[in-house]
């Protein structure tokens, strides 16, 4: 028998790996399954090798419990240890049996799961004693090694008759109830083993007899042993795909794709990535699952996996991502940065060649993987590389075109007189169906999107391409977003303008945008063809890009949410209708206001220089009764404004027409509800009536 100390750098040791090792307690039998596992596979490397010439067809890793005794036992048939190797292994913490055992035959030792030598002392995270049982597949005699959780140790020989090892958890009692219970050590080792080379046996199977749950005389094994993506893809079929995709998201549709993995240069991975159908916007970031040579390992792969395949479902195995992986290892280590690396470039080659083999398939799914490939265009400067040449934008008749595909398309009548090409867009044809259908007439065409990425994929677009821009259809008139040539200007006094200004925007109902405040409307006036629209509604462009941005993007952008909507009224002075309007506001109007109106312009011509002279005045120096001069000027001008205002608006109630005008351009941009969409039927009925 012997006794001693175990060779650690300190006492505290114990309770480092207790509470600090791992974030997560569960962890330890992970660990000493893998450990398991290990010996197993040293077994079959050493009957490779010759040195071993006993029968390696029969591994198995075995886990117990016995509630009675408090203990839980994970139990293996492999190599065995001799008592100078439990000296050497176990009692020197951190010297890895597995780095020593892979130098000697790196040639053929892939399949050892051990990188590091604390794992076996994970543990004392659950256990108050733990006890080795192990006997060498070399002829001496079996070993018993004994720890409570403290540096000192005993080791002594014992009767176990069969080859491989015993670890004989006393578990303590915070974990004991909870770590014998069946249900609880099956799904951890579903969790973690699944997927294990070695079968992994726990307890017997079950079956119902005469009304209850009886076991039967086979094993009850968790895992399968040769996951779908060992195997080499020749070997598979879809449905093989199809199946493995289920068993690991049993409730999810089918997949649109799927890209196997397989790499031995410069790193080692395998694994098969799912491209999953998403419904109702529901984004998963953890639904990759990363192994190291078929041990369970995180779903959280930031880093292994680059951002923007986050999205993605499937599978990662890589022995070069040692078990006891921390986000900031993944950040600094090499190996993981390739691997992210290759994992982009496969993903894109093999979308590339789904598109050259099949484009109609890949049409057809496109609509489903847009958010994937715009995420990564954004996100990632290489996949936009590849991905620009495979990326499609789809228009409102349905059609499909690659990005130089599409240019080609419509440069040649969507190009204005400054050489800018104009891509037009609608985010919904049907509610943007007549702006659609007027484009069409003048033979353009219009991009179907919609999508949560589309709007920072179009400045992104647009930063790419030179001489560029994207409006959607219903941003402004059709002249102005594909100027052929310079606009007509709107020949209108200062006091015609902002009475005809009155006029319009008096007769406004209150609109309310889609964040739920009020809108803010500027009248524009210009001068279209006779035959356009007399009245439409627009938004400028960028300010709703920003908006729509804020909400994808929040942090600084949050500015541009929490504005209210601001809408344009665009009004075409050469529509015959708005001619009319204009000349009978005029008529109507001129005798009451042409002397408020001369008395305005007065006022405004002596304020203008008592303003620049008091803006070049020095402080205090400006003459106090000059000041008061100003101030009066200003509120007559202010209150004279005012009563024009109340005058013109007054008019314009009276002008049927003119509320009819406003109220359709506001129903075509989907703007008119509630009381003011009632007072419109009303209205159209009585001059239906007439």
């Amino acid at each position: 028998m012997k006794t001693g100390s175990i060779n650690v750098t300190s006492e505290n040791i114990f309770p480092v790996i207790k509470k600090f090792l791992y974030s997560d307690h569960e962890i330890f039998l992970r660990e000493l399954v893998s450990n398991a596992v290990d010996a197993t596979q040293k077994l079959k490397t050493l009957a490779r090798a010759g040195e071993f010439n006993g029968n390696t067809d029969d591994l198995k890793v075995r886990v117990s419990v016995d509630p009675e005794a408090g203990t839980l036992t994970v139990s293996d048939n492999g190599i065995g240890m001799t008592a100078d190797e439990i000296d050497k292994y176990i009692n020197q913490i951190a010297f890895s049996g597995a780095t020593e055992f892979l130098d000697k035959y790196k040639k053929d030792g892939a399949s050892i799961i051990g990188h590091f030598g604390l794992g076996f002392y994970s543990a004392f995270m659950v256990s108050k004693k733990v006890e080795i049982r192990s006997k060498s597949y070399k002829d001496e005699p079996a070993t018993m090694w004994s720890c409570e959780g403290n540096p000192d140790f005993t080791m002594d020989t014992c009767d176990k008759a069969e080859r491989g090892t015993d670890i004989i958890l006393y578990l303590d009692d915070e974990n004991k109830a909870n770590m014998t219970l069946k249900y609880t050590i099956e799904n951890l080792l579903k969790k973690y083993c699944k997927y294990l080379p070695i079968p992994v046996v726990f307890g017997k199977k079950t079956e119902w007899k005469d009304g209850k749950e009886v076991e039967t005389d086979e094993d009850n094994q968790i895992n399968e042993t040769q996951p779908l993506w060992v195997k080499a893809p020749a070997d598979l079929k879809d449905e093989d795909y199809l199946k493995f995709y289920h068993e690991l998201y049993p409730m999810a549709p089918d997949p649109l794709f799927w890209i196997h993995l397989n790499v031995d240069f410069p790193f080692h991975l395998t694994g098969v990535l799912y491209f999953p159908k998403i419904e109702n916007n529901e984004f998963r970031r953890d639904k990759i699952q990363l192994f190291c040579n078929q041990v369970f390992v995180t779903d959280q792969v930031e880093g292994v996996v680059p951002e923007f395949m986050m999205l993605l479902h499937g599978v990662i195995d890589s022995p070069d991502i040692p078990l006891n992986v921390s986000r900031s290892y993944l950040q600094s280590d090499q190996n993981v940065k390739k691997i992210s690396g290759y994992i982009t470039k496969k993903v894109a080659d093999r979308l590339q060649e789904i598109f050259n083999e099949d484009r109609t398939k890949f049409e057809e799914k496109w609509d489903d993987l847009k958010i994937f490939i715009q995420y990564g265009m954004l996100s990632d400067e290489k996949f936009y590389e590849k991905a620009i040449n495979f990326a499609l934008i789809k228009n409102t008749e349905g059609h499909y075109y690659t990005a130089d595909e599409y240019r080609k398309l419509v440069e040649g009548n969507q190009t204005d007189k400054d050489g800018q090409l104009c891509y037009l867009y609608s985010d919904d044809k049907v509610a943007q169906y007549s702006y659609i259908e007027a484009a069409k007439a003048k033979g353009y065409d219009v991009i179907e999107t919609g999508g949560q990425l589309d709007t920072p994929w179009m400045n992104q677009q647009e930063q790419k391409q030179e001489k560029c821009h994207f409006n959607r259809i219903d941003s402004d008139t059709l002249s102005n977003l594909i100027k052929k040539a310079d606009a007509k200007k709107v020949e209108f006094t200062e006091s015609e303008r902002r009475e005809n200004n009155t006029l319009f925007q008096s007769q406004i109902p209150d609109t309310v945008g889609q964040d739920g405040k009020k809108v803010e409307w500027n009248i524009e006036f210009q001068a279209m063809d006779e035959t356009d629209k007399p009245v439409m509604v627009a938004q400028n462009e960028w300010m709703r890009r920003m908006k729509e941005m804020s909400k994808v993007q929040g942090g600084g952008m949050n500015f541009y949410g929490q504005m209210p909507d601001q809408m344009n009224l665009i009004v075409n002075t050469e529509a015959p209708t708005i001619k009319k309007i204009l000349a009978a506001a005029k008529d109507a109007l001129t005798s009451s206001l042409s002397a408020m109106c001369k008395e305005i312009e007065d006022k405004e011509a002596q304020i203008k220089p008592l303003e620049e002279e008091k803006y070049k005045a020095k402080a205090g120096e400006f003459p106090e009764d000059k000041n008061q001069l100003l101030d009066s000027l200003r509120k007559d001008v202010e209150g004279l404004k005012k009563q024009e205002t109340e005058a013109v608006g007054k008019y314009a109630a009276t002008d049927t027409t003119l509320r009819q005008l406003i109220d359709l351009a506001l129903l075509e941009g989907g703007m008119l509800k509630g009381e003011a969409l009632a007072k419109f039927i009303a209205r159209s009925q009585e001059l239906l009536n007439k």
